[in-house]
């Protein structure tokens, strides 16, 4: 069974999936130990190490780590590329008879790896014929045929969305079968059980504004400087348009660019650290598999290893029965 550690950013996942590693190993022997994935997106990239709080390679406890520095910083992150080659490696360390942790905050991420998630490919010359049509026949004719073809995705996507009609009507005539079809489900692919990590507000809140600190004084400032491109306002290649958009990154790039005062930058990356961190809670909290965890708990550990050793067993109630963890900041 795969054990997820997930929830929002700040709340020290990172420890308690080299914590649950270490122990899990130990307790299978020295012939499967656990191994650990990436679920983050914008730790894929090579060089982007402060800014994303990425374990260095000295303190991972001998664990093996995957999906960890696989991209330049002048690359774009795809998501149907990333559950390709994380799935692979979960092939990978299941034939191995390993444990795999999983760990990370990027939702999209980690429900691509874990659940049935289908990425249609495009077609320029369907796409270009169906905008056409909307140009000519008006999105509402689209929708029309949306509605015929796929009652529940004209439902969700409205007439005026004419982007989303175009796309849908794409991927059904691309693959055959209705675009509702592909849309992710709360389904794993393999066993999995999600731990995840939550604290109130005002903890949280003081925990982004400490690692903030951390991050300057560990050199933020200077790893920008050292990927951006001259035009960036840094010294080497270039950040591509996916990692220059990270939190931390973008903001001191747009310090570089004289938008802002380094403590204006400083100040935005706590705020927008910590508005990271309740979409993370607001996607993460919207799964009822999650089971949630204090993370300033003295026993986190052993908490956790309670709830991977019930689910090993069969012994976890199902989504929606026992008792219920509050929410972030409620």
């Amino acid at each position: 069974m795969i054990v997820a550690v997930v929830g929002p950013t700040a709340t020290g996942k990172s420890d308690l999936a080299l914590d649950l590693a270490q122990v899990l190993s130990e307790a299978t022997g020295a012939g499967a130990p656990a191994e650990i994935v990436n679920a983050d997106a914008f730790q894929l990239y090579r060089g982007m190490d402060i800014g994303t709080a990425k374990v260095p390679v000295a303190e991972r406890r001998g664990i093996v780590h995957h999906q960890i520095d696989v991209l330049g910083p002048d690359e774009d992150a795809s998501v149907a590329r990333y559950q390709e080659a994380a799935r692979a490696d979960l092939d990978a360390i299941d034939a191995r008879r390993a444990r795999a942790v999983v760990v990370g905050g990027s939702g999209l991420y980690v429900r691509a790896l874990l659940d049935h998630m289908d990425f249609p490919g495009t077609d320029a010359e369907v796409r270009a014929r169906l905008e056409q049509r909307a140009e000519t026949e008006g999105g509402r004719a689209l929708h029309a045929e949306l509605a015929r073809l796929d009652p529940a995705a004209a439902e969700s996507i409205g007439p005026a969305n004419t982007r989303r009609v175009v796309r849908a009507l794409e991927v059904i005539e691309i693959t055959g079968r209705p675009y509702t079809a592909n849309l992710p489900r709360q389904e794993y692919v393999r066993p999995a059980v999600q731990i995840g990590l939550d604290c109130d507000r005002e903890t949280l809140d003081a925990r982004v504004a400490g690692r903030v600190d951390r991050m300057w004084d560990a050199g933020l400032v200077e790893e920008v400087r050292r990927l951006a491109a001259p035009a960036q306002g840094g010294t080497g290649p270039g950040l591509g348009a996916t990692a220059a958009r990270a939190v931390g990154y973008a903001e001191v790039l747009r310090w570089f660019a004289g938008e802002w005062t380094e403590d204006e930058a400083r100040a935005a990356v706590v705020a927008n650290t910590r508005r990271l961190a309740r979409k993370q809670m607001g996607w993460f909290g919207r799964d009822p598999r999650v089971r949630w965890l204090d993370a300033g708990s003295p026993t986190l550990r052993d908490d956790a290893l309670a709830v991977v050793r019930a689910a090993d067993a069969g012994e976890l109630p199902a989504p929606g029965e026992g008792p219920v963890r509050r929410s972030l900041g409620s």
